[in-house]
């Protein structure tokens, strides 16, 4: 769910948006976009939406005078900033519930650690190309920078807007330190870029150096600064989402205690979306975006035939390992199929399904025929596969809730 929210902040009224899921929330999210750019530019948009989809509820906003937010960029800084996400976080606790999880990206990695120590229910911070001092942003109006002392303010055009600098930004920069990275006391994941060309990997060094443990980098390869491609967000969410893990297990109220061997699977989103719960996991079941799923998760018969073939794997596995057959490596790929008789003489059969699940085994190593003929045949003997061909009983019964 998108909720579009108005918050006060400064004497100014910001314009945020709040998108929820549709299952019980795993945590809040606070999210700071880059310097100028705005809620709505594509990474923030692309990470927070595979975030709603793994259980969180995600709040970006714009910064006082960008985007649809009240008030003049000319007179904010970077204090001010850090002022509108407090104001954030307090409208979350008040409204909804407070942020456990703060994400910036650029500049607004810089805002998050300035401000994380303050918020007590902060459990973990993330910075994207995040510098380690706030005024590395000055290299972006070098050229105005004489302007600036001299008549206070001038035009700078930044990407393919023109934005008033103020002198009192440039003191306020300048009056930045960075001992609250060494106070952080929150777990931090640093994530950067090694080609960016905005703000050098070493800013990313000197935060994960500056900082205490629990902390964790994670190199962005080819991505450039702004995230440009859809496949550089989407990887930058899901390593948050599974590292955020940790440090925000899921609610209590989703939690469930089975016996081994028992699984439990519970809607979600009144669709598709399935969790998947075991004595020791936790995992979801979906369908594709192309049916109405979100694809979170593999779909019913993936799962079945995942169970196939891993079982399969592990006895071939069991069996060459117990009688050392030289097996280096196998695979085994599946496929679920419907085939229609075509027996023309048998009417009484005419639409009616044969249905099979293609199982190709690779066995890789120096083996002789007769090895993979034996490693063949004991894959007939695995458990889930005798499961299937003993046409098991499926006993379904209505337990009151």
């Amino acid at each position: 769910m998108r909720t579009k929210i108005e918050f006060p902040s400064q004497g100014q009224n910001l314009a945020g948006l709040l998108e929820t899921p549709d299952q019980t929330v795993r945590a809040y999210v606070l999210f700071a976009h880059c310097f100028t750019c705005g809620k709505d530019i594509a990474a923030a948009s692309r990470i927070s939406r595979f975030l709603v989809q793994h259980g969180f509820a995600v709040f970006r906003f714009d910064f006082t005078g960008l985007g649809n937010s009240d008030g003049d960029f000319a007179n904010t800084n970077f204090s001010s900033n850090t002022e509108d996400l407090l104001s954030a976080a307090s409208f979350l606790e008040e409204h909804y519930e407070a942020p456990q999880l703060l994400i910036g990206h650029s500049l607004g990695g810089a805002a998050v650690l300035a401000m994380a120590a303050r918020l007590p229910e902060i459990k973990a911070v993330v910075t994207i190309g995040a510098p380690f001092e706030a005024s590395h942003v000055v290299h972006n109006f070098n050229a105005h920078l004489d302007t600036i002392e001299t008549d206070g303010q001038a035009k700078v055009t930044l990407g393919v807007r023109e934005f008033t600098i103020k002198k009192q930004f440039l003191d306020d920069l300048r009056s930045q330190t960075t001992e609250h990275i060494q106070r952080l006391n929150k777990a931090l994941l640093v994530m950067h870029s090694p080609i960016d060309s905005t703000v050098d990997i070493s800013d990313a060094e000197k935060i994960y150096k500056a900082a205490k443990h629990p902390k964790s980098f994670v190199s962005l390869d080819t991505a450039d600064h702004l995230l440009s491609k859809s496949v550089d967000s989407e990887y930058v969410a899901q390593t948050i989402s599974g590292w955020a893990s940790r440090y925000i297990p899921v609610p209590k109220t989703t939690r469930r205690t089975l016996e081994a061997g028992h699984v439990l699977v519970a809607e979600l989103d009144h669709k598709f979306q399935q969790e998947v719960f075991t004595d020791h996991h936790h995992w979801f079941a979906d369908e594709p975006t192309k049916v109405g799923g979100q694809n979170t998760g593999p779909d019913p018969y993936e799962h079945l035939l995942a169970a196939l073939g891993t079982c399969t794997a592990m006895t071939i596995r069991l069996y060459a390992n117990h009688k050392k057959i030289p097996l280096e490596h196998v695979e085994v790929s599946l496929s679920h199929e419907r085939n229609y008789l075509e027996d023309a003489d048998n009417a009484a059969e005419q639409g009616s399904q044969i249905e099979a699940l293609i199982r190709k085994v690779q066995l890789i190593g120096p083996l002789s025929d007769s090895e993979k003929a034996r490693l063949m045949e004991i894959a007939e003997r695995c458990p889930v596969h005798r499961t299937l061909h003993n046409n098991p009983q499926v006993v379904t019964t209505l337990v009151e809730g």
